[in-house]
C-alpha cells in the first residue's frame, strides 16, 4: 500500500510500466520522488536504464564502468554466435509445469524471448502468444523443439521428472538429452543479469563454440 510506502520514507520510487499514471499520481500527492523506468526491449535500452537510474542515486561513474563491462560481454556473445551456420535451434522456455499436460512458456515480447533470439536460438512459444503462454503437451510434441530450458528448475522440477511425463518422450529434447535446468533469475527481469543468461544460454545452444576455452 502507499502507506507502507510512505512508511519507508524512500528517496526515490522505481516504477516499471506495470504500475498505472494514476498510482504514479498517488505516490507523488504523498510528496514521493517517482521515476518511471521503461522496459527494455534490447541490451542498448537496458544500458540506458541503468545509467539513468545510475544519475539518479550519484553512481554514474561506477554505472559507466559496469555497462563498459557489460557491452564487452555482450558483443562477445554476437562474435561467437557470428560463426555459426547451423539452423537456430527451436527452445522451449518452461516457466511452470504445475500442470505438465499444458505447462506455462514465455511469450514473445518478454526477456527470456529477446535473450533466447539473441544467444541464436527461436522461442517456440513466441508465435503462440505474448507474456505467459499456456502450452498444450500436443503443441509441444508438434512443435517438437531441440531443446528445454526449464526456469521452473528453481522449483524443485528436475531433468528426470520431465523425462517421466506423459507423452515427453516422443521429443527430440528428451531422446538427445537436451533438457536442461535455468535459473529463470537471470532472464526473468532487466537488470544486468540478463547479460548473464545471454552467456549461459549460447553456452546451451551451441556448445561446441567453447571447447576450447578454459
Amino acid at each position: 500500500s502507499n502507506e507502507a510506502i510512505l512508511a519507508l520514507e524512500p528517496d526515490l520510487i522505481l516504477i516499471n510500466s506495470l504500475y498505472s499514471e494514476e498510482t504514479i499520481a498517488s505516490l507523488e500527492d504523498l510528496g514521493l520522488v517517482v521515476f518511471s523506468v521503461p522496459d527494455p526491449v534490447s541490451f542498448d535500452d537496458l544500458f540506458e536504464d541503468m545509467l539513468d537510474v545510475a544519475k539518479l542515486v550519484g553512481r554514474t561513474e561506477e554505472a559507466e564502468v559496469l555497462i563498459a563491462d557489460q557491452k564487452e560481454r555482450v558483443q562477445a556473445v554476437y562474435i561467437k554466435r557470428s560463426v555459426v551456420s547451423a539452423d537456430r535451434p527451436t527452445v522451449f522456455y518452461e516457466l511452470d509445469a504445475t500442470d505438465p499436460s499444458a505447462p506455462y512458456s514465455s511469450g514473445s515480447g518478454t526477456y527470456v524471448d529477446t535473450v533466447i533470439y539473441l544467444a541464436g536460438g527461436i522461442n517456440m512459444a513466441a508465435e503462440i502468444g505474448t507474456s505467459w503462454v499456456q502450452v498444450s503437451v500436443e503443441e509441444i510434441i508438434a512443435q517438437d523443439p531441440k531443446i528445454i530450458l526449464l526456469g521452473d528448475s528453481m522449483y524443485g522440477v528436475t531433468v528426470e521428472s520431465v523425462v517421466e511425463r506423459p507423452g515427453w518422450d516422443a521429443l527430440t529434447a528428451v531422446q538427445e538429452n537436451m533438457v536442461f535446468p535455468f535459473n529463470d533469475d537471470l532472464v526473468s527481469r532487466p537488470g544486468p543479469r540478463l547479460v548473464e543468461g545471454l552467456e549461459e544460454m549460447i553456452k546451451i545452444f551451441y556448445p561446441y563454440l567453447f571447447e576450447h576455452n578454459d
